[in-house]
């Protein structure tokens, strides 16, 4: 079998569980769309109080929705090897022929592919009870905003993957310790340049800073989207994020993969 066909069965047998096997427990998906309406209910009630535009409405719906992606990328990306390692399963990946580089796309065509469902759920309920109006200006521009961020995003996942392998429980404690602040920085419920534009300009290694600043330009036509750069330039920089990352995912899995195998730690237990 060539190499190409062997690792294109190895992303497509490493996605089957994340698109079929998590299908199987038909409460999950309930939870998983109607859940986050809670959190983003909160903020919605919030900026009504402060008599905040409507527009704040969508964004929060959207940056909620967000979420999701941002989860599935910290704990069922960047955490999957160390949860490998626990379980005594990451031997069986490296022992087997195929490139490493196809068992964390199928992870990851798996992740996106899941979470994109529920998340669209989602965002069809939030739009239908909170009244979301959206104003979409070029659709194309819109798909290839989401489609360049979930690369990006999912290519950093893959670079987090490589580099925790060898760390135990602090990759775990590090997943922990994102989680949270990103939502601040990145701007899921407000437009992020109300950081400062050089603060949001940092943030902006993160890839989902500017998908959702350009997500919500292309969404809603209000002058209090503010957005950080025209999106345009935003589309471009997420183009260069998701190269950036998927080829430093490669050099980084190389590189911990031979060290784990210099130092012996590779599929032990280490703390």
């Amino acid at each position: 079998m060539t190499d190409w066909k062997l690792n294109f069965r190895a992303v497509m047998g490493r996605a089957y569980p994340r698109i079929i096997g998590a299908s199987r427990e038909p409460s999950w998906m309930l939870f998983d769309i109607f859940l986050p309406l809670l959190g983003i209910a909160a903020y919605i009630y919030y900026y009504n109080y402060m008599g905040a535009p409507q527009a704040y409405v969508g964004f929060v719906v959207l940056g909620g929705v967000m979420t999701a992606f941002w989860i599935n990328v910290l704990w069922s990306m960047a955490t999957q090897f160390y949860w490998e390692k626990e379980t005594g399963n990451l031997q069986l990946y490296m022992l087997a022929p195929m490139s490493r580089m196809a068992v964390l796309g199928g992870m990851a065509l798996g992740g996106i592919f899941f979470t994109t469902i529920r998340a669209a759920s989602t965002f069809i309920v939030g739009v239908v009870v909170f009244g979301v109006v959206a104003q979409i200006t070029d659709i194309w521009a819109l798909a290839a905003t989401f489609i360049l961020t979930m690369l990006a995003l999912y290519g950093m996942g893959m670079l987090f993957s490589s580099l925790y392998m060898l760390y135990g429980r602090s990759a775990w404690h590090f997943s922990n310790l994102l989680q949270e602040p990103i939502y601040l920085v990145s701007g899921f419920y407000f437009p992020v340049k109300a950081l400062g534009f050089w603060v949001a300009l940092g943030a902006s290694i993160i890839p989902i800073t500017l998908g959702l600043d350009a997500l919500r330009q292309l969404m809603f036509s209000s002058p209090v989207v503010n957005g950080l750069m025209p999106p345009q330039i935003e589309l471009l920089l997420l183009a260069v994020l998701a190269v950036a990352f998927i080829i430093a995912s490669k050099f980084a899995l190389s590189y911990m993969e031979k060290l784990g195998k210099r130092e012996g730690r590779l599929t032990m237990r280490w703390q």
